[in-house]
């Protein structure tokens, strides 16, 4: 795994160890980053379900101002630090180890909203439909914010959820990419 492009370009990211997450190949976030972007002027990040926390990197390297990764593992949080730490920026990123339901209580309160959303739970415990619920009553989501959403490819989301509208799916393998967008 590796950044793609950007301020961080190059350098190499950990994986969390072990079988418990799938860390996102380079080209899958790729593809994502050219359905996306590929580069932002600032704005605020949410990573839910951060793994080794690659995406929210990738999205920092690439502009995103500031980027909130959560995961409950250990193994987890401590890679995504250690990720972060290559970055050299460790101030752009605010890494939590919560679970995906604290991490929403937590922010609700914080005054933040986002403009881009990571959203690749457990394909065993997916939640997609209910956090993005969640994060839209709450006003969690900016005007125009992006949700990119990584399921399994049995996996079909509806084509709109709460105020934010599919604008692209795609399918990589045994991956399906579901992009939102809130109107």
């Amino acid at each position: 795994m590796r950044v793609i492009a950007g301020d961080f370009k190059g350098r190499r990211l950990k994986a969390v160890p072990g079988q418990n997450t799938r860390p996102t190949t380079d080209k899958v976030k790729e593809s994502i980053f050219n359905i996306i972007g590929p580069y932002f002027d600032g704005g605020h990040c949410l990573d839910l379900y951060a793994g080794s926390g690659a995406l929210s990197i990738e999205a920092v390297s690439r502009g995103i101002e500031h980027a909130v990764l959560v995961d409950k593992q250990y193994k987890a949080v401590k890679t995504i630090h250690e990720n972060v730490e290559l970055t050299r920026a460790p101030d752009r990123f605010q890494v939590e180890k919560k679970s995906a339901s604290q991490a929403l209580s937590m922010l609700e309160n914080s005054g933040q909203a986002f403009d881009l959303v990571f959203l690749d739970p457990p394909y065993a415990n997916q939640q997609i439909e209910k956090d993005i619920q969640w994060m839209e009553e709450h006003q969690l989501l900016n005007d125009g914010a992006v949700v990119v959403c990584e399921t399994a490819e049995e996996t079909v989301l509806p084509s709109s959820i709460k105020g934010l509208v599919k604008i692209k799916e795609n399918q990589y393998g045994t991956i399906r990419i579901t992009v939102y967008e809130k109107e």
